[in-house]
């Protein structure tokens, strides 16, 4: 819910992708997960039908290239696997966008990132949903997930390869301990590589049944600490310029004191945005407008709640 205010009233949030996009993908995956789970013969129906939705988010996409993505636009707190899977397929293809992957290599990435965790429909929910740390038992059951969906698609779906190996590939680490084969660098697919940080950073943003979501600005400092060890540098330079990590109409404290209301986004400087001030430690002021990237020593400290 966005609540508009006379200092916020101006500000103007644009989706990247519309809701009814978003809705008809989220029902449509739904459907192919209940069938893969039932052994339903009418998933190969199924993932047909996902199809144009797949080559829709990406001309959506496309269309905006230009905007950075506003995450809190994206979470819905119920359905988590489902919205899950919208989610990482729409910041897959923001990055392959980034990336100038084309229209056809796009829908095939956002296709794998919509699948990627079809596996785990083989998994046992009592661990999928365990509330507390799981036995290295069951973490060995959750890593045969991506196994499961990629050998599960291809018994006759018409699926292309690539889709196959980003399924497989979106657990592996870039130097390494990943799995299933434990790849390295450049021998993990290229949608595994970009489908990996997508998986992650909506993960790490989203309420779970054992750990509450981070800010959007800790999981960027997560994925931007994690370059090189378990994502791929190229990927994590896309990502930080294309993915907001304080979104538009965010409220934050800074260093010194004042407090403003997050307005525009660079790609250049992803932890530096605009600000709208409006107060001076406890007293109200005027509205007026900082960039913090001309401010080299002041800094967000918190998300402020007012």
């Amino acid at each position: 819910v966005y609540i508009e205010d006379d200092i916020s009233k101006d500000i103007q949030i644009i989706n990247i992708i519309s809701d009814k996009v978003r809705a008809q993908t989220v029902k449509g995956i739904k459907d192919v997960f209940m069938q893969c789970e039932k052994g339903n013969d009418g998933l190969k129906s199924g993932i047909n039908e996902i199809k144009p939705q797949i080559e829709t988010i990406g001309d959506e996409i496309f269309a905006n290239k230009h905007l950075m993505v506003n995450m809190v636009d994206m979470k819905v707190f119920d359905d988590y696997t489902y919205y899950h899977s919208v989610n990482v397929a729409v910041l897959s293809i923001v990055l392959g966008v980034a990336l100038k992957l084309n229209r056809h290599e796009l829908c095939d990435l956002g296709f794998a990132a919509l699948l990627h965790d079809i596996g785990k429909v083989f998994i046992d929910k009592t661990i999928l949903n365990k509330n507390g740390r799981l036995t290295p038992k069951e973490y060995g059951d959750i890593k045969t997930h991506s196994l499961l969906g990629c050998n599960h698609l291809k018994k006759g779906y018409p699926i292309p390869n690539p889709c196959f190996m980003g399924i497989l590939d979106h657990h592996e680490k870039y130097d390494g301990g990943g799995y299933p084969n434990n790849l390295k660098g450049d021998k993990i697919s290229l949608y595994g590589r970009i489908i990996s940080v997508a998986d992650v950073y909506d993960a790490l943003t989203s309420d779970r049944s054992y750990r509450k979501a981070l800010l959007p600005s800790d999981a960027m400092e997560y994925i931007m600490g994690s370059t090189t060890t378990l994502f791929d540098p190229n990927v994590v330079k896309v990502f930080v310029k294309k993915i907001a990590a304080y979104p538009i109409g965010t409220c934050v404290k800074l260093s010194n004191g004042l407090t403003g209301i997050v307005v525009q986004n660079y790609e250049n400087f992803c932890m530096r945005p605009r600000i709208r001030i409006f107060k001076d430690h406890d007293k109200e002021v005027n509205p007026y407008e900082i960039d913090l990237a001309d401010f080299k020593t002041l800094n967000i400290t918190v998300i402020e709640i007012v």
